[in-house]
């Protein structure tokens, strides 16, 4: 079956005008402004998109895919995430981890996750090891299982600044960076550790003082939640300035009481001068969102769900931020930082991992690797377990 995209609005995601765009075998095959000759014995599946914008899949970079939370009892443990939870965000690629439970759910259990997800039609990594140090790894180590494990593309969420952290020391965490960028070099893999931002006063410290002590590469180093608290994202702006990308999330409206949404965060890194280039949004899918009190007690907990990152394209695009501004921190951005080859953007030859935005900047359409997941708002295909 080919798919043919006619009179797209594209977005690669910089503005490229109206094209038509071809797809075959789950690549993209052809893009155009003139509509290509196909022999008549082809059997085509014409979608006539009449200047409706169509942009790449967005990838989400910080997803629980075997569920998170589990921090006020066994009861609040999410269940994995189904394939239309992801699908029906815009999210046409994922990398899952564990989180604070890197005990009872375990890297095989995400790893086994993450190959069902692409049985099911979506573009799955991992990260092996979880919030504490020593990591649990698959292979005996980080530097193994990243080199040998296919899907393993670096170490994370390795949690600092948090109460619920392992209190991992500088030596501790250089030795991880160490691990992952190596074993990055040996396979053009990320190689990054992502980190797990917590409110402690210490902030990015940890970071800040590998950058000073080693000859690391800033690129390795990916702090996540930057936005959970505003000195914290002052701290983290600061931090791009030296090389290091960092990672906004998308927490919903009632859950960023002490920092900045995902939207006030990217107005005001813009508003400073910082290069966008260094600035991520993910949205831990998944995971938990809980609130402690000085004493480290729970006071609330909520979930996050990967339609925030859906959600939050619109809240952008409703802002009155352009395209070319908004689509890259949940798409080029994000490959580029992951060496995820033939993702984040719609070039020939580059998978067909597409979505179609509305006129009121909702997610109507999705392909993923060259299939309709969602179309004109209807999801067609589910998860074998979903209802």
């Amino acid at each position: 079956m080919f798919e043919l995209i006619t009179n797209a609005n594209l977005f690669a995601p910089e503005s490229l005008g109206i094209r038509h765009v071809l797809v075959c075998a789950g690549k993209i095959a052809y893009i155009g402004k003139q509509l290509p000759q196909l022999d008549d014995a082809l059997e085509v599946n014409v979608t006539n998109l009449d200047g409706a914008r169509l942009v790449p899949g967005l990838i989400d970079a910080h997803t629980h895919l075997t569920g998170g939370g589990g921090e006020a009892g066994p009861s609040t443990r999410v269940p994995p995430l189904a394939l239309s939870q992801i699908t029906s965000a815009g999210v046409t690629s994922v990398i899952g981890l564990l989180g604070t439970d890197d005990l009872t759910r375990s890297p095989q259990n995400l790893l086994s996750q993450v190959m069902g997800l692409r049985e099911e039609g979506l573009s799955a990594w991992c990260y092996t090891g979880g919030y504490h140090v020593p990591v649990t790894t698959l292979t005996g180590s980080v530097r193994s299982d990243i080199v040998n494990l296919e899907p393993v593309i670096g170490v994370g969420e390795v949690a600092i600044s948090d109460h619920r952290s392992s209190q991992p020391t500088l030596d501790e965490i250089l030795r991880l960076a160490s691990e992952a960028h190596v074993a990055g070099l040996m396979t053009g893999k990320a190689g990054i550790v992502h980190f797990h931002l917590g409110d402690g006063k210490r902030g990015l410290e940890l970071i800040r003082d590998s950058l000073s002590r080693s000859e690391i590469p800033p690129r390795v180093f990916n702090p996540t939640h930057v936005n959970r608290n505003k000195d914290l994202f002052e701290e983290a702006c600061e931090l791009s300035t030296r090389g290091c990308n960092v990672d906004l999330t998308a927490f919903p409206a009632d859950s960023s009481d002490h920092g900045w949404s995902a939207e006030d965060a990217v107005e005001r890194y813009l508003g400073q001068g910082y290069d966008l280039s260094r600035l991520t949004i993910s949205s831990d899918g998944g995971g938990c969102l809980p609130d402690f009190n000085e004493q480290g007690e729970l006071v609330k907990m909520g979930f996050a769900s990967c339609a925030a990152m859906a959600d939050c394209v619109k809240s952008l695009l409703d802002r009155g931020l352009s395209e070319q501004t908004v689509l890259p921190l949940m798409t080029s951005n994000v490959a580029t930082l992951l060496k995820l080859a033939k993702k984040g953007r719609i070039m020939t030859g580059f998978d067909a991992d597409l979505v179609v935005l509305d006129q009121s900047n909702h997610i109507d359409s999705v392909m993923a690797r060259g299939v309709w997941q969602v179309k004109n708002n209807k999801q067609l295909v589910s998860g074998l377990f979903e209802p």
